[in-house]
C-alpha cells in the first residue's frame, strides 16, 4: 500500500497505511484510544488489542494499517480502527526530558534548546518553523515574480563588510579570512553585473557581545539590491510591498499555525516613514525618554512602535535619515540633511527587522567615504574596482528571519525561532 499522510484522509477508504510517532495513548478496559502524529498533523487511532497496547510507548515510530471511520466528536471527524500495528522504531528512554503532548511544556528555553530534536516533536514548536519556511517561500516567489534574481554568495571573506570588529576569523589555510557579516558588497557588485536587482537567502555571522532575547551570532539574511532606483523612498515602496504579500500568503498558507499560536495577522496599508530626529523628539517630549545619539536604543523601539501603534494603527514604521555616522562606509549621503543619508530601519512591533538605504555609486566619492571613515580604499580591492565601470544608482536592504518570525507569532525570544541556534554560550546541538 501507498503511504497516506493524515492530512489526506478523506473518511471514505477502504484502507490506509500511516506512519508516524506515538503521540499520546488511553487506555481503557477492553480497547483503547493512540494518538499519532506524523509531520501534516494528530490523527486518532482505536486499538483493540490490548498486547499491542501495553507495548505502546510514547514517541515510538509506527506503521499503521486501518480503515477510517468518520466521526464527529474527534477533531478531524475522522478516527482510524487498526488492523494492523508495527513499531518500526522503538524508544529506549525511562522518561523524556519535558511534555511532548500536554498544553504547557513545563521546562526552560534552555533545556528545550538542549534536547531540540525533542522539543520539535511538539506540535506548537513545529509550527514556528512551518511559519518561517512559508516566510522564505513568499520571499523567493515575491522578488522572482518582480524580476529579482536569486544568488549565492561566499560567506568565507577576506575584508569584514560592515567595518569594526564585530567579525569573526577564520583561519583560512595561510592566511585569516572571515565570515560573511552580510552579502553586501556582492549584492551590489552583482547590481552593476548586469543582473541590475538581485535577491539573497543565507547566513550571516555577527561577533556581537551580546546575549540577550533578540540577538544571535548566526542567522539568515534575507537580502535585497536593486538599481536604477530614484532614493531610498523606492526601497522602503519595494518593501512594503513585500510586507503585504506576506502577510497574505501566511494567511492563506499557515492557517492551522496562526491559529495553534493564536495569531491573526492584520492586512497591512501604508507603514508610517518617520525620520529618526523627529522619533528621538516624541519620545523625549512624550515620554520624556533620551535616546542615544543616532539611533533609538531597545527600550526607545519599543515605546515608540506603542506611539505608531495609537496613532497610525500600525505595527510597523519606517524610520529614516539616520546620521552618517551610525551607517557603514557605503551609504548614500543626504544632500538635504547635513550629515544624514538616504537610510532607514523597519521597526516591527517595537524590534528593528530591516536595515537599509541607498548606496554611493560613484567611484570617486566612495573611495572618499572610504578615506572619511578612516579606512584605506585599497583595503577593498575588488569592491571599490567595480564602481569603476557604470555602477547605477542603486541600494537594498534586509531582513533577519529569525527576529521576523518572531515577531509575526508574538514569541518571546530569538531562540525560539531559531532551528539551532547559535549565540555566545551556544555551539551545540
Amino acid at each position: 500500500m501507498k503511504r497516506s499522510f493524515i492530512t489526506e484522509i478523506k473518511g471514505e477508504e477502504e484502507a490506509v497505511l500511516l506512519k508516524g510517532w506515538i503521540f499520546k495513548v488511553k487506555k481503557f478496559k477492553t480497547f483503547g484510544f493512540v494518538s499519532l502524529r506524523d509531520k501534516t498533523g494528530i490523527l486518532q487511532l482505536v486499538l483493540e488489542d490490548l498486547d499491542v497496547l501495553e507495548s505502546l510507548k510514547t514517541e515510538m515510530a509506527v506503521e499503521v494499517i486501518g480503515t477510517p471511520v468518520k466521526n464527529e466528536k474527534v477533531e478531524g471527524g475522522i478516527e482510524i480502527h487498526i488492523k494492523d500495528l508495527t513499531i518500526i522504531g522503538n524508544a529506549y528512554y525511562d522518561l523524556l526530558p519535558f511534555s511532548i503532548n500536554q498544553k504547557n511544556v513545563n521546562t526552560s528555553l534552555e533545556m528545550e534548546l538542549d534536547h531540540r530534536y525533542i522539543s520539535l516533536r511538539r506540535p506548537d514548536r513545529r509550527a514556528i518553523f512551518k511559519v518561517q519556511e512559508e516566510i522564505v517561500t513568499a520571499f523567493r516567489d515575491y522578488f522572482k515574480d518582480q524580476g529579482f534574481s536569486e544568488i549565492h554568495t561566499p560567506k568565507i571573506i577576506a575584508s569584514g563588510t560592515e567595518g569594526g570588529s564585530e567579525v569573526f576569523t577564520v583561519n583560512y589555510f595561510d592566511r585569516r579570512a572571515f565570515l560573511a557579516q552580510s552579502p553586501q558588497f556582492y549584492k551590489q557588485m552583482m547590481v552593476g553585473a548586469g543582473f541590475e536587482s538581485v535577491f539573497e537567502i543565507g547566513h550571516a555571522y555577527r561577533a556581537e557581545l551580546h546575549n540577550t532575547w533578540r540577538h544571535l551570532n548566526e542567522y539568515v539574511s534575507l537580502d535585497v539590491e536593486t538599481g536604477f532606483i530614484k532614493d531610498e523612498e523606492d526601497l522602503m515602496n519595494i518593501q512594503q510591498q513585500f510586507i503585504q504579500h506576506l502577510f497574505q500568503h501566511l494567511t492563506s498558507a499557515c492557517e492551522k499555525e496562526l491559529k495553534i499560536h493564536n495569531i491573526t495577522l492584520p492586512e497591512i496599508k501604508d507603514i508610517p516613514r518617520i525620520p529618526l530626529f523627529e522619533a528621538q523628539k516624541i519620545l523625549l517630549e512624550v515620554y520624556d525618554k533620551k535616546s542615544p545619539v543616532g539611533n533609538l536604543d531597545a527600550e526607545g523601539e519599543i515605546v515608540f512602535s506603542k506611539y505608531v501603534k495609537e496613532k497610525y494603527d500600525s505595527d510597523f514604521v519606517f524610520l529614516t535619515k539616520y546620521p552618517a555616522i551610525k551607517r557603514p562606509m557605503y551609504t548614500m549621503p543626504d544632500e538635504d540633511y547635513e550629515g544624514m543619508t538616504k537610510s532607514f530601519d523597519l521597526i516591527y512591533k517595537g524590534l528593528e527587522i530591516t536595515t537599509g538605504g541607498q548606496r554611493i555609486h560613484d567611484y570617486e566619492m566612495l573611495k572618499e567615504n572610504i578615506i572619511k571613515f578612516g579606512s584605506n580604499p585599497e583595503d577593498f580591492g575588488f569592491y571599490v574596482e567595480s564602481f569603476k565601470y557604470g555602477m547605477p544608482p542603486h541600494g537594498g536592504f534586509a531582513m533577519g528571519l529569525e527576529r521576523l518570525t518572531m515577531k509575526i507569532l508574538d514569541l518571546q525570544n530569538i531562540r525560539e525561532s531559531t532551528l539551532l541556534p547559535r549565540d555566545m554560550g551556544r555551539i551545540t546541538p
